[in-house]
C-alpha cells in the first residue's frame, strides 16, 4: 500500500471509529430525533451538490423501492437505535457489538442464497465471533436493565448486515454518491417533524453542538469522500479492512476521552469478534468473485455503500 493509501486508511479508521464517542456526547444534550436529523441533514447538505455534479439521480428514482429499503436498514432505523442505546451503554461497548456485522452478514448471505460453502474455517469464525458477542453482552443483561439497549444494537447489526445485500442484489447499477446523498436526504425528511417537536428549549452547550457538527460533516460526509479516495488508491477489498479497525478506535476513544473502563472482558470479546470476523469472511482463492469492468458508474465489488455509525 502506498504512503497516501496508509494515510487515507488511518484517517478513515478514525472517522468511522469516533461516531460512537460523538453520539454518546450528543445524546446527553438533545433528543434522538434531533441528533439523527442534525447528522443526516448536515451530511446531505455536503453531499447533495457533489452528487448533483456527478449525476445519476435518474437511476435512484427508477429504483426508489430498494433505495428506500436500504435507507431504512442502513440509516433511518440504525442511527436512531444506536443513539437511544448509547443512553445506557458505553460508546466502546456499542462499537464492539457493531463489530459483529461481518459475522451476521456471512450468516445472512448463506441463508438467502449465497452458494459459497461455509467450510470449517468460516464456521469456526462464526462461532468465535458469536461467542465474543455473548461474552460482551451477557454481563450487561444481568438484572435486565440493559436488555433493551443491547437488543437495539443487535437490531442495528442485522440492519447493517442486510443493507449491503440490497445494494448488491438490487442496486448494482446505482452509483454510490447519488445513492447515499438521496438516503441521507430521505432520512433527514423522515426525522424533521420529530426533531422539531423534541427540539431543546435552549441552545445546547458547545460540546453537544460540536458533537452534532462532527457527526454530520466529519463522520458522515467527509468520511464518505475519504472512503472513495481510499478505494481509488488501494482497491475495494483492501479498503474494507478498515471495518475491522473501527471497533478498536471506538474503544480507545471511549477510554481516553470519556474515561470508560477497559476491562479484561472487553479485551477478550474484542479479540474473539475480530478473529471471528476475519475467519468468517475469509474467501478461498477459487471463491473470489470475477473482476468487473470499470465504468463511469461502476461499483467496486466489495464496496460498502455508506459510512457506518
Amino acid at each position: 500500500m502506498s504512503r497516501r493509501g496508509w494515510v487515507l486508511f488511518a484517517l478513515l479508521s478514525v472517522l468511522w471509529g469516533i461516531p460512537y464517542l460523538l453520539i454518546k456526547v450528543a445524546v446527553a444534550g438533545v433528543s434522538v430525533p434531533v441528533l439523527v436529523f442534525a447528522r443526516t441533514a448536515l451530511g446531505a447538505l455536503v453531499m447533495l451538490p457533489l452528487a448533483a455534479r456527478a449525476g445519476g439521480f435518474d437511476r435512484v428514482r427508477r429504483h426508489w423501492r430498494p433505495v428506500a429499503a436500504f435507507a431504512a436498514l442502513e440509516i433511518i432505523g440504525p442511527w436512531a437505535l444506536l443513539s437511544d442505546a448509547e443512553r445506557h451503554l458505553s460508546s466502546s461497548m456499542t462499537g464492539l457489538l457493531i463489530a459483529a456485522v461481518p459475522i451476521v452478514g456471512a450468516v445472512l448471505d448463506r441463508a438467502t442464497g449465497d452458494t459459497e460453502r461455509l467450510g470449517p474455517l468460516r464456521w469456526t469464525g462464526l462461532l468465535l465471533g458469536l461467542g465474543g458477542v455473548a461474552v460482551l453482552a451477557w454481563p450487561q443483561l444481568d438484572g435486565g436493565a440493559a436488555v433493551r439497549p443491547v437488543a437495539e444494537v443487535l437490531l442495528v447489526v442485522i440492519g447493517y448486515a442486510t443493507a449491503p445485500m440490497i445494494v448488491a442484489r438490487r442496486l448494482g447499477d446505482v452509483a454510490s454518491l447519488p445513492l447515499n446523498a438521496s438516503c441521507l436526504t430521505l432520512a433527514a425528511l423522515v426525522y424533521a417533524p420529530a426533531a422539531v417537536a423534541t427540539r431543546p428549549a435552549a441552545l445546547p452547550d458547545g460540546r453537544v453542538l460540536a458533537a452534532l457538527a462532527g457527526l454530520g460533516a466529519v463522520c458522515t460526509a467527509l468520511a464518505f469522500l475519504v472512503f472513495f479516495e481510499l478505494i481509488r488508491e488501494v482497491g475495494a477489498s483492501r479498503a474494507m479492512v478498515v471495518t475491522y479497525v473501527n471497533p478498536a478506535v471506538a474503544v480507545i476513544a471511549g477510554v481516553l476521552v470519556l474515561g470508560e473502563p477497559l476491562t479484561l472482558t472487553i479485551a477478550a470479546a474484542f479479540a474473539l469478534i475480530l478473529c471471528g470476523s476475519l475467519m468468517a469472511t475469509a474467501r478461498r482463492a477459487h471463491d473470489a468473485p470475477p473482476a468487473k469492468t470499470a465504468g463511469p458508474s461502476a461499483r467496486p465489488a466489495a464496496e460498502e455503500p455508506a459510512p457506518r455509525a
